[in-house]
């Protein structure tokens, strides 16, 4: 059975890699909601783990042409879901280091803050344009998960759809707004420093 299961999963990966969609939903239905548990194990944030997972499954997607075909696509996953939130953890530490040292500058430098203001104002703009630009249900989803603080499983009950369709949508946001304010990397940085991103 485990062969049989392991030749099944090899045959469903050569069809992603050749870029069947059905074939890469079946591995995102298959490992999602055990992956989640698996980050949340780490980050203690059930929304955020979310979000981590959806962002390994946009990479698995847009890297696929690289997977070799005989991949093990469960090991992959996990050992990704594993890196990505000890990087995570990491970050978070170096970041509220840096808010730190940010927040004691600014505090004293009233020119700085006016500067910051300003960037906050002009960021801001941007993240509104490009959350309005996404599809209509991509963003009631986007907007109960950032705005309300909903989970996967509350969004679904309150629009009255199922958890797998607000997994995927919020995949979707996710991607066309990294997409979007890719060009306002730089700025983005600046406002996740003074802890006020979303």
């Amino acid at each position: 059975m485990k062969s049989e299961t392991s030749n099944e999963e090899l045959f469903i990966l050569q069809r992603m890699i050749e870029g069947d969609e059905n074939a890469f939903k079946y591995f995102f239905d298959t490992y999602y909601e055990d992956l989640c548990n698996f980050v949340n194990s780490y980050l203690r944030d059930e929304a955020l783990s979310e979000d981590v997972v959806q962002d390994i499954f946009i990479y698995l997607w847009e890297k696929r042409d690289s997977l070799p075909e005989n991949c093990s696509i469960k090991s992959y996953l996990y050992t990704a879901s594993k890196n990505k939130s000890l990087n995570h953890l990491r970050d978070t530490k170096n970041k509220n280091r840096i808010i730190d040292e940010l927040l004691i500058r600014t505090q004293t430098n009233s020119e700085e803050n006016a500067d910051l203001s300003i960037e906050f104002e002009e960021l801001m703009k941007v993240i509104y344009q490009a959350v309005e630009g996404l599809p209509a249900q991509c963003k009631t989803i986007f907007r109960l998960s950032r705005e309300k603080g909903l989970t996967n499983k509350e969004i679904a009950d309150e629009l009255g759809i199922s958890i797998k369709t607000v997994e995927n949508q919020m995949t979707i946001a996710i991607k066309k707004l990294k997409d979007f304010l890719q060009p306002y990397h730089d700025l983005i940085f600046i406002l996740f420093l003074s802890a006020i991103f979303f």
